[in-house]
């Protein structure tokens, strides 16, 4: 199989050195479950887009420090592409900004959430077992890094996991496109980097709770395998 890494930000210069850039961490996290893989990356930022919808076998939008709702130039662009992705019912994955553009490209709505930031480690409970999910978790926990979250999914689509600080953390969008809040591509050193960078961003309390919480269990590996069950089904 051959994914479309559509790349929506840069990993900060101070840490892109040490870490890599979005599609590497994504192809690190999918290869550990298929080493056959093959990936090729669109700088969507950049206005870069494939030729043509199917020189991919499916595609998967990155997070992004960007907020779907920002006037940016490529934006609009590329949830005009959402929802050509959408008619052709082309199998997509929608990872933090990837899940809000998602939402809000097909009717639905993202915003910055009074709850403010959330970073660290955060679990959610599984709402519903899709047929797809060869092992559902009624929890799993993954580390993230937002501050805007969807809060009306699109019309079809329906919540699969949630959380009291993200009640649409997960969502599936037909039998084609599935997005998380969170972030199974990070890893505990990028995030504990992440939240010292940004420190003055978050705020203290904030980065202390995220830091403390990196000692709990993440669920990365069986998050990848459900992403490639639902792009495979």
């Amino acid at each position: 199989m051959k994914i479309g890494v559509l790349k929506t930000d840069d990993v900060r210069k101070e840490l892109v050195g040490e870490f890599g850039e979005y599609p590497a961490m994504f192809e690190d996290l999918l290869s550990a479950q298929d080493p056959g893989l093959e990936f090729v990356t669109y700088e969507v930022q950049r206005g870069h887009y494939p030729a043509d919808i199917n020189e991919v076998d499916a595609y998967l939008i990155t997070g992004s420090k960007t907020g779907v709702y920002e006037d940016k130039e490529w934006i609009a662009p590329l949830m005009d592409f959402v929802r050509e992705l959408h008619r052709a019912r082309k199998p997509t994955i929608g990872i933090c900004f990837g899940h809000q553009l998602i939402a809000e490209a097909l009717g639905g709505k993202a915003r910055k959430s009074d709850k403010g930031w959330g970073v660290g480690v955060h679990s959610y409970e599984l709402q519903e077992s899709p047929s797809w999910m060869s092992e559902p978790q009624s929890e799993f926990s993954l580390l993230v890094s937002h501050q805007d979250q969807v809060e009306a999914v699109p019309p079809g689509a329906k919540v699969l996991a949630s959380s009291d600080f993200c009640p649409m953390a997960m969502m599936q969008v037909g039998d084609h496109m599935l997005t998380f809040q969170a972030h199974p591509e990070f890893t505990k050193p990028y995030s504990n980097s992440l939240m010292e960078l940004r420190r003055e961003a978050f705020g203290e309390e904030v980065v202390a709770k995220g830091l403390a919480s990196l000692q709990n269990d993440i669920h990365e590996s069986a998050v990848a395998r459900w992403m490639l069950e639902f792009l495979r089904k």
